[in-house]
């Protein structure tokens, strides 16, 4: 064992104390006036009672399908016990999420009343909160249940990660319920608040006369907190996992295929399999170092500009320990691995860049877009339909650049001074897997702060309502107006980097996958690296996994569409049976939309949540026993649904920021402002982007890691004799 490798436990200790440390430094500040801690007290109320509902559904199933995989995978019953363990932490790191951001929403609105950059500072360090938390839960969960499966229970090195699969499928399955159903509800709350409340009753956003001003609000916590925590542990859970697993296929081939002369010993071959842990060991150092940089010297300075220097200190330092971890941990061959390492954090920047041209106002996509909202929505909504299309393309470059980079640096690491003929085409091939691997984790080394920047948003979104609920001076609205407008391009890059990152461990979770079957069937790897596409079996799991793709949209899209119409006949209906909403002698049934977006979304969530567990497991097992290549048939589905679902997920989400920013950007005042028909129709633009960027977007980038880790799981049912 290599010394380095002590970083793991370290960094997961003190990356949650440093939690700890942020969360203390949040909740000693003050909590504002009466007014605000009244507004505070039901959003943290409405979201508190939603996850308890939501993860009773969520435990109910998961419980089921752990004790399915219990007895059914090998190594029993471990696979479903880390499953288990898998889905709690997954839940726990979203309820991490959500508990800090209700808390720290009206502390950012106090905050404000002061100066903007205490404002920054504390919905940052709020948001931080999650960043960490999950990070290291993440981290200690994958190393502790390897470490304790095989050395406390003494299954091998290989046993214990088939065990730890289960894991990282666990966090997958719940992270895909929770940002499903957050989803759901805060776009059919959102829907409703804007469609009536702007559009018809002619009130400002987050106006206390909006009867679903209150569920909007509780939705920014459970989608975009405790929802994109949960997605983000799975992310980090399932791309450590998928990178040990090719580790493993290099400690064999170093323990085992080469000549006696040139074998490493165990304990030097396992850094192939520890290097995933010790590189995310060290992201979360760089980002606790990023977090602390964040803060405005002068009140006039743009918010995102605090941001972006601790986002820049973070990749800086996460280079630097990247070319640590790889020259002590790979020897001779470092520099070829730092190199993959550097091109996954250079994607990273790139994949924010273009999410930022894409979805910020400042440039010409979203300005288009508030420009044909001119002639009215149709032209609109065709224009946001073109950008969000259009989006797709540099995305999809910058990744085949990164991915060819780092599979061939990958793949220059491959030892020269082996006899002839002992070093494979195949074993070649697992090299350059690796580089993509090695570049993946390069991508997440800034994950801690990526997410800190992400529940950033909600907190500020939050403080913006609480300010204008409690009828706060201009002054202060204008503070949170701003910190507002920066978390939305937060929240826009977030969904780009986790999208991109998803892109870039696909193709290492396809390799894992074929190592598998390649066991299963006791084959070369070369020759279960083959998919023939030609072959019609082959073909058919390629058409279901885009068709999956394309239904769950359908399903995530349809469900806010039910649930945002019986919202808005509430909210019309309160208007009209409650007399003196809009003259403020009455109070609006904030409840009443709260549960029906609460009902709407858990309702919603449960068929979309397991179609990406029942179509693959299903088709392989029917392709099985219909006698044709079922392993191969299944990955054509994972394949081909993957590429789809990174297509349509980075359309939805930069098409539907796009059209939110067309929105803000007439809201500016550009084209005649609030109260034309641009604005009307700037706002249907939004509101159909609602549900692309914040319910389906989000859920697709979580289906791409959930199908990829339920085909590693039950590949021992597509093999015959499995």
């Amino acid at each position: 064992m290599v010394d380095i490798t002590l970083v793991i436990p370290i960094a997961g200790i003190v990356g949650l104390a440093f939690a700890g440390y942020l969360t203390w430094y949040v909740f000693k500040k003050d909590l504002g006036t009466p007014e605000m801690q009244e507004i505070g007290d039901a959003i943290r109320e409405g979201a508190t009672a939603y996850l308890k509902r939501q993860y009773k559904t969520i435990s109910v199933i998961s419980i089921l399908l752990g004790i399915l995989l219990g007895v059914l995978i090998e190594p029993k019953p471990y696979v479903g016990l880390a499953f288990l363990v898998g889905a709690g932490s997954s839940a726990l790191s979203g309820y991490i999420g959500m508990y800090v951001s209700v808390r720290s929403n009206i502390r950012t609105a106090a905050a404000a009343k002061r100066s903007l950059n205490e404002a920054l500072v504390v919905s940052f360090r709020g948001g931080a909160v999650s960043g960490m938390a999950v990070v290291s839960l993440s981290l200690i969960g994958v190393a502790g249940v390897f470490y304790i499966l095989n050395t406390g229970v003494g299954l091998s090195i290989g046993h214990s990660l088939d065990a730890a699969i289960g894991f990282a499928f666990g966090a997958s399955f719940a992270a895909l319920f929770a940002q499903l159903g957050g989803g759901i509800y805060t776009k059919a709350a959102d829907v409703g608040a804007d469609l009536v409340g702007k559009l018809e009753a002619g009130i400002p956003e987050d106006d206390p006369r909006n009867p679903a001003v209150i569920a909007d609000l509780v939705g920014d916590n459970v989608g975009d907190c405790a929802g994109r925590g949960a997605d983000l542990f799975e992310s980090t859970a399932a791309e450590n996992i998928g990178a040990m697993l090719l580790g493993l296929a290099l400690y064999l081939f170093w323990t085992d295929g080469v000549p006696e002369a040139y074998r490493w010993d165990e304990g030097e071959a396992l850094v192939w399999i520890f290097f995933p842990l010790v590189a995310r060991a060290f992201g979360i150092f760089a980002s606790m170092v990023g977090v602390l940089v964040v803060k405005l010297k002068r009140e006039d300075k743009d918010p995102m500009a605090g941001i972006n220097i601790g986002y820049y200190v973070t990749c800086i330092l996460a280079a630097f320990f990247f070319y640590v971890a790889t020259k002590v941990m790979f020897g001779d061959t470092y520099i070829y691995f730092f190199g993959a390492g550097l091109v996954g954090i250079a994607l990273s920047i790139v994949i924010v860049y273009i999410t930022q041209y894409y979805t910020s106002g400042s440039w010409r996509p979203v300005k288009e877009i508030a420009k044909s909202s001119t002639t009215g929505p149709a032209t609109n909504i065709i224009t946001g339909l073109s950008i969000a299309l259009e989006s797709t393309a540099l995305p999809v470059i910058a990744i085949i650049v990164a991915l060819l980079a780092s599979f061939g640096l990958g793949q220059m690491a491959a030892p020269t001074d082996l006899p002839e003929g002992v070093l494979s085409d195949t074993d070649k091939l697992v090299y350059g897997f690796y580089g993509t691997a090695v570049a993946t984790m390069g991508m997440l080394a800034t994950c801690a702060f990526i997410l800190a920047t992400d529940t950033f948003g909600p907190i500020t979104d939050n403080a913006g309502g609480i300010v204008e609920m409690s009828n706060q001076p201009e002054e202060i609205r204008r503070r949170t107006d701003r910190l507002d407008a920066c978390g939305n391009t937060t929240k826009a890059l977030t969904k780009g980097y986790a999208m991109g990152s998803a892109a870039l461990a696909a193709f290492l979770l396809f390799g894992a996958y074929f190592e598998r079957v390649a066991l299963a069937r006791d084959v070369d790897l070369s020759e279960a690296f083959k998919v023939d596409i030609a072959q019609p079996d082959v073909f058919v799991g390629a058409l279901v996994g885009a068709m999956l793709v394309f239904l769950f949209a359908s399903l995530a899209i349809r469900a806010v569409g039910k649930a945002a119409h019986k919202m808005i006949n509430e909210v019309r209906r309160q208007f009209k049976e409650i007399p003196g909403i809009m003259e403020r002698t009455a109070k609006p049934d904030y409840a009443k939309c709260v549960d029906i977006a609460t009902k709407g979304a858990l309702r919603a969530m449960v068929l979309p949540g397991i179609l990406p567990v029942l179509v693959p497991v299903t088709f392989g097992v029917l392709m099985r026993f219909a006698g044709y290549d079922a392993p191969q048939a299944v990955g054509a589905l994972l394949i081909v649904g993957t590429i789809t679902g990174i297509m349509m997920a980075n359309m939805f989400n930069n098409g539907g920021g796009a059209w939110d920013n067309g929105k803000k950007y007439v809201e500016m005042g550009n084209y005649g402002g609030k109260g034309t028909l641009a604005h009307a129709a700037a706002v249907v633009g939004d509101t159909v982007g609602d549900p692309l960027k914040d319910t389906a977007g989000p859920s697709i980038h979580v289906l791409v890691k959930l199908v990829a880790t339920a085909t590693l799981v039950f590949v021992g049912l597509f093999v015959a004799g499995g």
